[in-house]
């Protein structure tokens, strides 16, 4: 847009600029301008100094307060140069003294063009950058979940502990993930250590390290998930199952950041963001003497809540599509979409299991589905129908059985996948099996 009192002025750039191909348009005052401003996005203003009236100089702000990514070229008079000086620190793009030489404005106006073209690739490349960083899980259009990305989006500046807490299943690791992905350290290690998976003797060597000759079978010094964190973030999942003495330990080194290695002397230093994600009631386990309260403190600074899936069904559709849809590119097959049928089915289904439970279902379906449609005959529960789970018995056994079961069913009878939903080792799975006579059909 040309805004210039002067007609001839007017005029001769516009007939200007369209042979060059550019889109113009142009107005006679600021009021004009302004008016013009409501209705259309100019890229571009070039802008006299002084009108009668309101003047470019007072015009400036008014437009950078409409748009603030549009450019503005002030034409000035040399006696108006300090003046255009000014406009430049107010957001002005450059100036250019009358009379006006075309060549050189068009110049300027090109480099501007230019300069535009390169902040919009740069904002477009943050947006895919942003988007990228989120996992590819982590997704949902809910209240809750809205309120979770805004959490993380809050926490993730910063170098405050967190304590993630949610059910088996609700994807606790992917929030440390985005939070992690989303903050200053993302360019560091992000590490993570399962505390539930591992005895206490092994967990100490893996947080802290060793040195050579430590103990039967340390052939070679090794570095501890703390000391490999140094920069990053480590995440500490399953953080309510550690003994009482690693507790200790554990509150040490999250407030000095110092530590030794099993078997070591010297006091190694790390820098780390602490990331701590339970399914447990800490709360009722600091009452009971099993958990320290300090280290509860330590670690319950910002806590973050992921809610089970049955509290957010509306992202259940949402999850579903984006399984199929990873699941059938991944076994190259044409499984376009989901039945009515089956989605309302999934929709209304419980899953106990949560986010990991749908991902199982979509992947069985996929696996088994023989349409380019996923029905509910590929679904694998949603006609279990037996004595097992019709009975009356109403007692914590017969539920519990009733339970395993399901969950079995649900997993195609894979023994690891099923102890890892129930939380419990493979053995006693194996055993609650044995004790309560379920059998595969």
């Amino acid at each position: 847009m040309i805004v210039d009192d002067e007609k001839i002025v007017r005029e001769s750039l516009y007939h200007w600029f369209s042979d060059e191909g550019y889109d113009v348009d142009t107005a006679e005052s600021a009021e004009n301008a302004l008016k013009k401003f409501d209705k259309d996005k100019f890229d571009l203003v070039l802008l006299d100094m002084k009108m009668p009236g309101m003047s470019g100089l007072d015009l400036l702000p008014k437009l950078k307060q409409i748009d603030e990514d549009c450019f503005v070229i002030l034409i000035t008079a040399y006696a108006s140069v300090p003046s255009a000086i000014q406009a430049l620190k107010e957001g002005a793009f450059d100036y250019i003294t009358k009379p006006v030489d075309p060549e050189e404005l068009n110049h300027i106006v090109k480099n501007a063009i230019q300069q535009k073209k390169l902040k919009t690739e740069n904002e477009e490349l943050k947006t895919k950058i942003e988007e990228l960083i989120m996992p590819d899980n982590l997704i949902g259009e809910s209240i809750q979940m809205k309120k979770i990305f805004e959490m993380i989006n809050t926490v993730a500046q910063t170098d405050t502990t967190v304590l993630i807490r949610g059910e088996s299943g609700t994807g606790k690791e992917l929030v440390a993930k985005a939070i992690h992905l989303n903050s200053k350290r993302k360019y560091f290690p992000l590490v993570t250590v399962n505390c539930g998976a591992m005895p206490d003797t092994l967990l100490e060597t893996e947080l802290f390290g060793h040195e050579k000759g430590a103990f039967t079978g340390a052939h070679y010094r090794r570095k501890g998930k703390f000391e490999m964190a140094n920069g990053g973030t480590i995440f500490l999942d399953e953080i309510g199952t550690i003994s009482a003495k690693m507790q200790v330990d554990l509150l040490r080194v999250i407030e000095s950041r110092k530590f030794n290695r099993v078997g070591g002397n010297d006091v190694i230093e790390s820098d780390f963001r602490v990331i701590a994600a339970t399914n447990e009631q800490l709360e009722n386990l600091v009452k009971e003497g099993k958990f320290r309260e300090d280290l509860y403190y330590r670690l319950n600074v910002f806590t973050l809540f992921v809610p089970p899936l049955r509290e957010r069904k509306e992202d259940i559709p949402i999850l579903a599509n984006f399984f199929r849809q990873k699941y059938a590119t991944m076994m190259n097959k044409n499984i376009k979409s989901i039945s009515a049928e089956a989605m309302k089915f999934l929709t209304e289904h419980e899953w106990r299991g949560n986010v990991r439970e749908l991902e199982n279902a979509i992947e069985r379906a996929i696996v088994v589905g023989k349409k380019e449609i996923i029905g509910n005959e590929d679904l694998p529960f949603s006609h279990i129908s037996n004595n097992i789970e019709d009975g009356d018995d109403k007692s914590l056994g017969a539920n519990e059985k009733k339970y395993i079961y399901r969950i079995l069913k649900e997993n195609g009878w894979n023994i690891s996948r099923s102890a890892e939903i129930l939380e419990i080792d493979r053995v006693t799975l194996y055993n609650k099996i044995n004790k309560y006579g379920l059998k595969k059909d």
